[in-house]
Parts: structure tokens; sequence; C-alpha cells
């Protein structure tokens, strides 16, 4: 499939908010992999489609998890975080996407994993930051730890403080998985 045809067909399956801020996460990934020497194009294509599944109802989300995905019943705790690895599965299987690192960093675009490559990193900081629906200066903020040594564990810290304060607030449970990133990024950033 090309761009035009994946627009086309995000167009019609997200909201357009949604499509709105893909288009923003796949421009902002792609600006991530120059920065960092990575691959512009996969950069660009797994922000079109971290969350082709987004809008589907979570009853849709859970069939299709249940009958052909193997998620860890700690990513369970958050129906907000089940698109992720359905969009993967969606990507590879409605798409046509086999390249595994794409398919690798729109699976865990949402939580993260303890051994994200730096191309998984860049498409779940893409996703955070991404200039059409994402606050600002918060991503103003970001852009600024990423010129600094050691800038994207720096700027994947910072996220999941965020990320952890927000679940705080919000009064909603934190997966032992994002506990774990955010300890091992404080080692990295900190050695």
């Amino acid at each position: 499939m090309n761009y035009t045809d994946i627009k086309k067909q995000l167009k019609n399956t997200l909201s357009e908010e949604r499509y709105f801020h893909t288009l923003g996460t796949a421009d902002c990934a792609k600006k991530l992999a120059e920065k960092y020497g990575l691959d512009e194009e996969k950069a660009y294509l797994a922000g079109l489609l971290h969350d082709c599944a987004k809008c589907f109802s979570n009853e849709k989300l859970l069939e299709i998890i249940k009958n052909n995905l193997d998620v860890n019943e700690n990513e369970m705790l958050n129906y907000k975080t089940l698109h992720a690895p359905v969009s993967s599965f969606v990507a590879h299987n409605d798409f046509g996407v086999c390249d595994e690192n794409i398919l690798s960093a729109i699976r865990w675009h949402t939580l993260g994993r303890l051994d994200m490559t730096e191309f998984d990193k860049i498409i779940f900081l893409a996703d955070k930051i991404e200039p059409n629906t994402r606050d600002k200066k918060y991503s103003e903020e970001i852009f600024k730890i990423l010129d600094e040594e050691n800038g994207l564990n720096k700027a994947l810290l910072r996220c999941y403080k965020e990320t952890i304060k927000s679940l705080v607030k919000r009064d909603l449970k934190i997966c032992l998985l994002t506990i774990e990133i955010y300890n091992k990024l404080q080692d990295l950033v900190q050695n």
C-alpha cells in the first residue's frame, strides 16, 4: 500500500482528531528518525499506523487480543493501551507491514518495553510530542531535552514521569512494566 491509500483508509476509520494526531505523529517520527540517523520512511509509516486500531470498540480490541495475540495481563489493566498491540496486528494483517522494527514500535508505543530500540523510542516520543494535538509547551521542552547528552533517554524519562503523574491524578492503575521502565531509565540517565 502507498501512503495515499493508507491515509484514505485511516481517514475512514479514525476520528478527525485522531487522524490529525496520526499525521502529526508520522511527521514527527520522520523528523526524529532524521535526527538519530534512522530510516525516515519506516518511521513515517510507523507513525501513520501507530493508532490504526485506536477507534475500535473495547469489545473489538478484546476480541482480537483474545483470538490472536499474546498480551500480558498486566497490559490489560488500562483499556486505553489495548489499541497498541492490536494496531501492530492490524498493520501486519490489513496493511501488509512485515518489518519487525515497525511492528515492534507500533506494538510498544503506549507502554514501552524494557529493551526499547532507538526506533521504538522515537515512535513512542513522536506519539507524545507531535505538534498537531499535543501541548506545544511540553513538546518544546522534550525537543530541548533531546538536544542534551543522552537526550533520548532523558526525554523518555520525562515522558514516563508525566505518564505516572497523570495515572495517579486520575486514580488509574499503573502497569508494573511502566514502573520497571521508569526505574531503568533512571539508571540510564544517571550513569
